[in-house]
């Protein structure tokens, strides 16, 4: 446990059965807190983050939840409401990711990432956000973002163009629920070692080329992401809304620079 702080709070992480939200789960029950962990198809890994989280020393539940869907967004609250009687920690995970060349690209495909990772974080948002007022909570909203929402990425438009969203999707409600005591942050990752990377960085050429893009020439694990989350759900950041913390290792930096070409 860092945070004490954190001991008996309740927290939702949405795409919470694997990858980086499994990760900010488990980080959470660590710190003791009770956790509300999200998933929309993968039941069985969930029912094992809430185990783990359970032997670390905190208290969970999951629930099965599609984030693009308003009622089932109202759904967690409610869970985290009736069975821990309160909400003081909304983390926005749940994301996907699709290459597709953007000329190819249909109407289908676009809808379908944006549903997930803005309009869901928005869903997701809000509705946390209006229970917090309703209930005079001091809480904070984490969400999810990307080196994506500043760099470039083709053939993920829609994945791009959803995080740059998101950027000002934050800062719109940092700034407007600031007056509340209401905190609202985006976490950035660069690349991270998590399962929807695995196939990608298998490839010994492929994860060259990725380490190429790093200065630090390290490729990031969910554990370090995670201290992000608990990091800005703790008082130590009692002061800062509005802002995304990158975790990237330095990608968004312009590596191609590093050695003073140019």
């Amino acid at each position: 446990m860092v945070y004490k702080e954190l001991h008996g709070k309740v927290a939702i992480v949405t795409g919470a059965a694997s990858g980086l939200g499994k990760a900010i789960a488990i980080r959470f029950g660590k710190e003791g807190m009770k956790v509300v962990v999200n998933y929309l198809s993968k039941e069985e890994e969930a029912t094992k983050v809430v185990e783990e989280i359970k032997r670390s020393g905190g208290q969970a539940l999951s629930v099965q939840a599609d984030v693009s869907k308003e009622a089932d967004v109202e759904r967690l609250i409610t869970a985290a409401h009736k069975s821990y009687g309160t909400l003081n920690v909304m983390m926005n995970n749940a994301g996907i990711q699709k290459e597709i060349p953007s000329h190819e690209m249909t109407l289908d495909d676009w809808n379908q990432v944006i549903s997930v990772n803005l309009s869901g974080t928005f869903l997701g948002s809000t509705k946390a956000i209006n229970y917090m007022i309703k209930h005079q909570i001091r809480g904070s909203i984490i969400n999810m973002s990307s080196v994506h929402e500043v760099v470039p990425w083709p053939h993920f438009v829609h994945y791009a163009s959803s995080k740059g969203g998101m950027k000002m999707l934050t800062q719109t409600l940092a700034l407007e629920y600031a007056p509340h005591g209401i905190r609202v942050n985006n976490i950035g990752p660069g690349a991270i070692n998590t399962p929807i990377n695995a196939e990608k960085f298998s490839d010994p050429q492929t994860k060259k080329n990725v380490l190429s893009m790093i200065p630090m020439k390290e490729i990031g694990e969910p554990a370090q992401i995670a201290s992000i989350a608990a990091f800005l759900a703790s008082d130590e950041a009692s002061y800062v809304t509005g802002i995304t913390l990158f975790a990237d290792g330095g990608m968004k930096l312009y590596p191609a620079f590093q050695a003073g070409r140019g």
